[in-house]
């Protein structure tokens, strides 16, 4: 049987802990992972597409079957372009289900061959999404448990950058 690989995309705007811990156990689980950044034109990110990739790579740097990489439009292209058999999503809770169930579904008739699996992360970042962290750093609070520690020093310096502007 050849290699298994699966993709693990998102925005990463930025990446947590709770993003951390999923990366972690796929690349146990999978031969390969490919943290596939997801390019949208449309959201206004405070990290820029570059500045994103160089934290993923830095948190998995160490991970020897883990590539960074990103794409644009259809995932299930990108997937098949890279001959994945495999999509991971994170489901922190019911309402993350919903809409991961759907998408699931979608892809699935785009893609038959193509299986996503949903992991949980650990309970410690069950609540962690990177818009709350985005929110607590914006009024000052700290997100040291959140991230890791080199986005929180990002975070720090961003938001700082930010208020020298306005």
């Amino acid at each position: 049987m050849s290699d298994i690989l699966a993709i693990y995309p998102g925005s990463f705007d930025p990446i947590t802990n709770g993003h951390f811990d999923l990366i972690q156990r796929s690349s146990r689980i999978f031969d390969h992972l490919i943290v596939a950044l997801l390019t949208n034109a449309e959201k206004q990110p405070l990290f820029s597409v570059e500045e994103r990739v160089e934290m993923l790579q830095d948190v998995t740097r160490d991970m020897k079957n883990v590539t960074v990489d990103t794409f644009s439009g259809l995932l299930v292209d990108y997937a098949v372009k890279k001959n994945a058999r495999a999509i991971v999503r994170g489901i922190r809770a019911f309402s993350d289900y919903e809409y991961e169930i759907q998408m699931a579904l979608t892809n699935r008739k785009l893609q038959p061959k193509l299986e996503t699996l949903f992991l949980m992360p650990a309970e410690e970042y069950a609540y962690v999404s990177s818009r709350l962290v985005k929110e607590i750093a914006r009024h000052g609070g700290s997100v040291k448990d959140l991230v890791p520690p080199m986005v929180e020093e990002r975070l720090r310096r961003k938001i700082v950058s930010m208020i020298d502007e306005v």
